[in-house]
């Protein structure tokens, strides 16, 4: 059973997450903001962390590379509902900053999953950094 640490800083779209990911199949840890969640990732090490990228306390891009040097392998899905004239150039970006997929809110739970999935293809073995 995989295991999923979620971070966001709002509790219902946390809760949404961690239903979908429960139903199917996951054990899940949640953190309202990144200084939990680095935490949290040290202590349970994940197999994936989703996460928030505009978050009061520690953005998402921050904790990004934190996460990475506590694992460098671990598959993070970055996710942002941020300005709508702005997300496509800030998930690019994240993209680019360390996270191995990006996905847009608000998503249904079909693309959740399949965002997941993507994460721990073969492709992104080669692509994560060092």
């Amino acid at each position: 059973m995989r295991h999923a640490l979620v971070i966001d800083d709002d509790a219902v779209f946390r809760g949404v997450i961690e239903r979908i990911l429960v139903a199917s199949g996951y054990t899940v840890a949640l953190a309202e903001d990144g200084r939990h969640a680095l935490r949290k990732a040290q202590e349970q090490k994940p197999d994936i962390v989703i996460t928030d990228i505009l978050m009061p306390e520690m953005e998402g891009v921050e904790t990004i590379f934190r996460l990475r040097e506590v694992d460098p392998d671990v598959p993070i899905l970055a996710i942002s509902g941020g300005w709508p004239d702005q997300q496509a150039s800030l998930l690019k970006l994240v993209g680019r900053l360390g996270a191995t997929e990006t996905l847009p809110k608000p998503f249904r739970a079909k693309e959740l999953l399949a965002a997941i999935e993507k994460c721990f293809a073969p492709r992104h073995a080669s692509e994560r950094p060092v």
